[in-house]
């Protein structure tokens, strides 16, 4: 569940937030050229999974925006890992969804979020190609804006019981897929109205501004999903991973939704 967090007065998350949009538009105007004259070559990383010159770039351009504003702080990016230490981090994945930046379908987004002693207080989700963005402080709520619009604050949903009308989106699920926790979703899936892979971005803007019920992701990274947390919890919802616990470096599953029905899902997930 979110921590009580330590005291950061809003001017200072505001120049956070302004570095990190700013970050994002500079990333944007790496990758969405890229993507758009599909001007990359792919080389696979040792994980199996895609890399390309617009991701590195763009982390570096994200980089670059960041240090001006914050120089002491430490940085921990998808493509250059882990540099510097202390207690403010600016987590990075310059291209989030590499998969589909390659395939050409415009599900690929880029995440920024600053983290503060092991909380997340600053988060933006940009999918230039699609066509939105989405933004959160901590304690300041969260906006999503679409096709270069002014944001406008959004609100989970009401869920609060599995039925026809309820929503329910995933990811990425191989390791739930060969446990106990499959059967769970099975009968979570029998129970709603709607089942979809929405993915990436995607599902968590939607979730946020109370299109969709509930996400469930059983394989990711921090990297994926930091400034998500965020915007989901102000948008008024709860995200922890698949055993209830808070978001951290270390997660590797994630359970979002309205707090009611995402105490139902845990609940079915963690029987027995």
């Amino acid at each position: 569940m979110a921590r009580a967090g330590t005291m950061l007065d809003a001017a200072f998350l505001a120049r956070a937030l302004d570095a990190a949009q700013r970050a994002a538009d500079a990333a944007e105007a790496i990758v969405l050229p890229r993507y758009r004259a599909r001007d990359f070559s792919v080389e696979t990383k040792a994980d199996a999974t895609p890399v390309t010159e617009a991701d590195r770039e763009a982390e570096a351009a994200i980089k670059r925006v960041l240090r001006a504003t914050f120089p002491q702080h430490a940085f921990y990016g998808e493509e250059e890992g882990r540099e510097g230490e202390g207690d403010f981090l600016w987590l990075i994945d310059p291209i989030d969804g590499t998969k589909s930046f390659v395939r050409g379908y415009p599900f690929f987004s880029t995440q920024i979020a600053l983290m503060h002693a092991g909380e997340i207080v600053v988060g933006v989700s940009a999918a230039g190609a699609f066509g939105e963005r989405a933004w959160a402080t901590r304690g300041g709520g969260a906006f999503l804006a679409s096709r270069g619009a002014e944001g406008k604050p959004v609100r989970v949903s009401q869920a609060s019981e599995f039925g026809p009308q309820t929503a329910i989106s995933t990811g990425n699920l191989k390791t739930m897929a060969t446990g106990p926790r499959w059967n769970a979703l099975a009968d979570l899936v029998r129970r709603s109205g709607r089942i979809r892979g929405y993915g990436d971005f995607l599902h968590y803007h939607l979730l946020a501004r109370g299109a969709i019920d509930l996400v469930v992701e059983s394989d990711l990274n921090i990297l994926d999903i930091a400034p998500l947390v965020l915007i989901v919890r102000e948008a008024g919802g709860v995200f922890t991973d698949l055993d209830g616990r808070d978001i951290g470096l270390d997660t590797r599953s994630a359970l979002a939704g309205p707090a009611a029905l995402h105490a139902l899902a845990l609940k079915a997930f963690n029987a027995g």
